[in-house]
């Protein structure tokens, strides 16, 4: 059987791939097919998450064995098998490659071919420019992060009051004593 996924991204609008793959091939066949595709250096740590339909994240599929704790299932990529682990059409994924910043690529898997098989990963479409692999981080000069230090410290004092505080603000009945205005 072959899997026809598509890969988006959030952060560039024109940004998409349509890979096609063999359902006995690995999630880390599927990884390479994607960093292929796009440009991105193999040697980042990376995870798949098998996703409901609101993207939320369900199951890990991890690049290296991270050293959970034995009781909690542990997924390697070189060692999951595609259609162990997505068995519907619509079935979705998210490929975050970005671990520091938390950025990914979103995936569905958008039709099944039975009856078919594929020695090597497919890219069957290929549209826009992915976004670069890493941030880049915004370097301040230190003249200026000493002047939004000082705009910081003007704010606090500003904003927050006096360094001194109200015992009443802290008496023992705490939170059962306030009441909740609807």
């Amino acid at each position: 059987m072959i899997y026809n996924f598509r890969v988006v991204s959030d952060e560039v609008d024109n940004f998409r791939r349509d890979i096609q793959i063999d359902a006995d091939a690995t999630f880390l066949d599927l990884r390479n097919a994607i960093y292929d595709s796009v440009g991105y250096d193999k040697n980042q740590m990376c995870s798949f998450f098998i996703c409901d339909n609101e993207w939320e994240k369900e199951r890990e599929i991890t690049l290296e064995d991270m050293g959970l704790d034995a009781s909690e299932d542990s997924y390697l990529m070189e060692d999951t098998i595609l259609s162990d682990e997505i068995e519907d059409e619509g079935q979705r994924l998210m490929l975050t490659f970005d671990y520091m910043n938390d950025r990914a690529f979103y995936m569905e898997m958008k039709s099944a071919e039975p009856g078919k098989t594929l020695m090597e990963p497919l890219v069957a479409s290929a549209m826009g420019n992915a976004p670069k692999q890493e941030s880049e981080l915004e370097i301040i000069e230190p003249s200026k992060a000493a002047a939004a230090n000082k705009e910081v410290e003007e704010f606090d004092a500003e904003f927050y009051g006096s360094d001194s505080y109200n015992d009443d603000e802290f008496e023992a009945g705490g939170f059962s004593d306030m009441t909740l205005e609807e």
